[in-house]
Formats: structure tokens, sequence, C-alpha cells
């Protein structure tokens, strides 16, 4: 459930809650913050918020810092950014003892938010769909790969030769899932507390694979809730003993999707999709469609983020390889579902390792410009889209961020700034894999080459 300020201050006088985590999301779709004792978070924190060093949004996985960004360097001086709590993201985290948290927008010192942040690129997106008279409705999906080793356990293995929690396929089977339902049943409570909808557990193809479903709500709760889940999965695992993944691909079998589900209400409510225009869409309904299959080359970058991401789209994995949309067709990057009011738009192209706040502000985007500008939608594919070699989900980051770093709509859609400060992650990332030897390059050069 979600806190009211009052609640918050009854439960600090009475000891029920002695911490606030305050997160805001960095490039990566982490939550980076910190805890903060409840009685100074109430006193001060409440008001005016805390800090954090701007290096948080120019760094790469590792935290190293990165030169070349215009927010943060060494010639700078790394300066403080504000962290600026929205306290309707304020809630319980029950799987830590007598604490309580909340989002955070990274924002300047006069509360302007950060154009470069993740939350403040959705939000943006958001208003530009609001002054057109539209909300938008989202649902994340995330898979996970579940092990038996801890999180530290298998760091020291070098993640190899990790047992998994099911070491068979047990894609909709209840047996398999019971054998982690301990796990599955912990974090589905826990984040019934923490105010998300949750819907259902299941496993998955690959090895102790498994995804819990939340219910749709608006667009930027939705992502909130992601980033959160996501954290508290892990934390909750490590409870547990064990250890979860949200790879894209962790090994040759199926990779871990994060499915996104994105339709647009009017104000009151109502169904902009839907309609009697052509398989079951308005007119708005097929532009927005077409919107979103026009842009989703220059949106690679925002929907797939890192090199392991690419290694995912492999014909019959359920990981799309081409962009075209179909009527619940799950070879299709693009697959529509549902009818009516529940009429959406289920983009099969991110992965596990998505920022939703970044893939949810591109789809967004993308089907604004297909409305404002009355788009054709092409006809509809039936079949096994895998069988095409044309308009294909591009193959590598350094495609993706070339179609990303060259795109004038993206210039004009997201800012000069925004654009060139992604193309500078993707640039640090492709930087970061030139240099690295792999177990693959040795198992195969260093005996027989």
């Amino acid at each position: 459930m979600k806190l009211t300020v009052e609640q918050l201050r009854k439960d600090v006088e009475s000891g029920k809650i002695d911490t606030v985590v305050v997160g805001a999301t960095d490039m990566q779709g982490r939550l980076q913050g910190k805890r903060i004792h409840a009685k100074f978070f109430l006193n001060d924190t409440l008001a005016n918020g805390t800090e954090g060093c701007n290096y948080l949004l120019a760094s790469d996985i590792e935290m190293n810092t990165i030169q070349g960004y215009d927010i943060s360097s060494w010639d700078t001086g790394y300066a403080d950014m504000a962290m600026l709590p929205d306290l309707n993201t304020l809630r319980p985290m029950p799987w830590h003892e007598g604490t309580v948290m909340l989002i955070a927008d990274f924002t300047d010192h006069h509360k302007h938010g950060i154009s470069v942040s993740p939350r403040t690129i959705l939000k943006t997106q958001l208003e530009r769909l609001d002054k057109a008279g539209m909300v938008a409705m989202c649902g994340t999906e995330l898979e996970f790969i579940v092990f038996k080793e801890t999180f530290e356990e298998a760091w020291d293995k070098g993640y190899k030769n990790l047992t998994p929690a099911n070491q068979y396929n047990v894609d909709y089977s209840l047996l398999g899932t019971g054998r982690v339902e301990k796990l599955l049943r912990e974090i589905r409570n826990n984040m019934d507390e923490a105010g998300l909808i949750v819907e259902s557990a299941k496993g998955e193809c690959n090895f102790g694979q498994h995804e819990i479903a939340f219910r749709y709500e608006d667009a930027l709760s939705t992502c909130d809730n992601h980033v959160i889940y996501k954290m508290g999965a892990k934390e909750i695992a490590a409870k547990h003993g064990c250890s979860l993944t949200f790879m894209a691909k962790f090994n040759e079998k199926e990779g871990s999707s994060c499915h996104i589900h994105l339709s647009f209400r009017d104000k009151k409510g109502g169904a902009v999709l839907a309609g009697d225009a052509g398989d079951g869409m308005s007119k708005q309904g097929r532009s927005y469609l077409a919107g979103l299959q026009k842009h989703m080359s220059e949106l690679s970058l925002l929907f797939a983020p890192n090199i392991n991401s690419y290694k995912r789209y492999q014909a019959g994995t359920f990981a799309p390889t081409a962009i075209k949309w179909g009527r619940d067709n799950r070879t299709c990057a693009l697959r529509l579902v549902g009818e009516g009011l529940s009429l959406r738009v289920e983009n099969r192209v991110p992965g596990g390792d998505v920022n939703p706040y970044l893939a949810v502000a591109g789809m967004v985007a993308a089907g604004l410009d297909g409305i404002e500008n009355n788009l054709e939608l092409e006809p509809i594919f039936t079949g096994n889209a895998y069988a095409l070699e044309t308009n294909r989900v591009p193959t590598s980051l350094k495609e993706a961020r070339d179609l990303w770093a060259n795109s004038k709509w993206v210039t004009e859609t997201f800012g000069a700034d925004v654009q060139k400060h992604y193309t500078h992650m993707a640039d640090t990332e492709l930087d970061a894999y030139s240099r690295a030897v792999t177990d693959w390059e040795r198992f195969r050069s260093f005996e027989r080459m």
C-alpha cells in the first residue's frame, strides 16, 4: 500500500519506522540513493530533499567516473544534484525491518529536472501526451533466472557452473514453480505490501527462469514499480541464500525479456486505440502503431542498452528478429493484444536489462508522433516473422548506437543533450567490450590457433 506523510509521522513516533530509503534511477535503470534516519527525513529531507554527486548520471555499470559527459567531469568538479522525493511514491519496504522508501527525481538546486535523467525523460514525454489530451497506461513483464548459489558465491565462481533453481524447462509448470515457491511467494507478498498490484507467477523456458506479473498502471507508476521490484527481488533472493539475474541473455538458451504493454486513453479514461478502422483499432490507434513501427530501429538503444541485449534476438527463441506487427503473434516485435479498453501493443524487443523509463518514453514519443502525423499503418503480418530477412531488429549495440545518434527525429523529440548523453553511454560500453578478452576467445584460441 502507499503511505501518506501523516501516516509516516505516526509510524515514526510509535517506533515502527526508523529508516527512509530515498532512491533515484541512474542511466542503467538502477535505484541509487541513501538510507535516511526517519526523524531527519521528516524534519529536513521532506522539505529540502537530499543530494547526490552528478556522476550518478555519468557512470558506467561499474560506477566508474566516465569522462566525456557534459553533465559531469573532473573539469567541472563533480558537483551535486538534488534528489527531490516524490511523495506519491512513499510506501513500505517490507523486506527491510522498520523501513519505508520513495522515488526521487534528480534535479538542479532550483528543483528543475535534470534533462538527461531517465525519469525526467519519461515525464517530459508524458507532459507532451497530456497536452495532446491523452494518458499512457503501461505494464512491464520481467523475466529472471534463479540460481541456488548466493550472489557472493556466484561472483567467486566467475558466474560459471551455477546451479539453476530448476534443471529443466518449467514453462507454466506448477511443479516447477512449486520448487521455488518459498522465494516467489515472499517476493509476491512483499511487493503487494509495497503497493504493487500482483497478478501471478509462472515458470519460463530457460532452466530456473520465472516471471512475476503485475497489473498495469499509469506509465510513470509502472516504471517506478518496475525498478522497486527489480531491486527488491534481488534483495529478497539474497535473504533466501540464492541469487537471480535479469540479464537479457545469460546463456545460449532463451533470454529474459521485459515485454512492455502500452496504450493511450483520453482524459476521461476512454479508449484511444480501439475502434472500427480495422483489426479492432481506431484511426488513431492505427497511426499510434504505425509510429511505433516507424521508430523502433532508432529507439533500439533505449530498448536494448547493452552489448548482451542483442544476443536475445535469435530465431525461434520468442525474442523478435523482425520489426513487424501482428495480432497475437509472438514472432513479431509488436504484438497487438486485447480489445476495446484493453487493446494495447506489446513491445517484445526489450530484455530484462532495460531501463523502463527510457523504453516507455521512447514508445510514448513514437506513438504520439504517429498520431500527430496521421501515419499510415502497413498491413498486418501473419505467419512466422522469423523467416523474414527485411525490417530487422538491430543486431548489435553499435548498429543501435548509430541509428540513435544519427536520427534527426531523436534530436527533435528528446533534445540534442539527451541524444548526445546516451550516445556516449553506448560508446562507453562498446569501448569497454572492445578491450575485454572473453572465455569464448580463450577456448577457441589458446591451443588451436
